[in-house]
């Protein structure tokens, strides 16, 4: 059962890849260069730093500030910044939980465009009570005039 859970996880994956392809075409000619995947890593050191800080609104400017951003995390469905950051408030700021340290690594950013990237990574925190949580994330970046924002996350953690 869990290997064909693992399975369906990994064909599920690999489709939504093919579809982030299709709509982001790569292009020679697209614009996008090594600085544009330097600033797409800094919003993510940026997000990393601000967190460790115990900054969770200084952690949200990493995510377009709209009703249309997707967070998708632990089979469920978070649509828009508001609830993003409610949803992170609960799980980390509220009374009888803390946020941890965290560090992102394995980072793959691949630019799909000159506005677009497709960043691919894991994430560890360590609690004061020795506690690891950790796990993968898949993150869709667009470029706005403000810079490069998340609009799409999806977060996983391991067992």
């Amino acid at each position: 059962m869990r290997s064909s859970f693992a399975a369906i996880l990994l064909f599920s994956q690999l489709l939504f890849s093919q579809l982030l392809l299709t709509v982001f075409p790569r292009s020679k000619a697209g614009g996008a260069t090594p600085s544009s995947e330097a600033a797409v890593e800094l919003v993510l050191r940026t997000q990393q730093d601000a967190w460790n800080r115990r900054d969770l609104e200084a952690f949200m400017t990493g995510y377009w500030k709209s009703p249309e951003l997707t967070f998708f995390s632990a089979a469920n469905e978070r649509n828009g910044w508001q609830a993003t950051l409610d949803r992170y408030r609960a799980a980390y700021a509220s009374p009888g939980h803390e946020m941890g340290k965290l560090e992102f690594s394995g980072l793959r950013i691949e630019m799909l465009g000159a506005d677009a990237a497709f960043v691919r990574g894991s994430w560890h925190l360590t609690m004061a009570d020795g506690k690891t949580p950790h796990g993968l994330f898949t993150l869709v970046f667009r470029k706005f005039h403000e810079g490069w924002k998340i609009v799409h996350d999806h977060t996983s953690a391991g067992e």
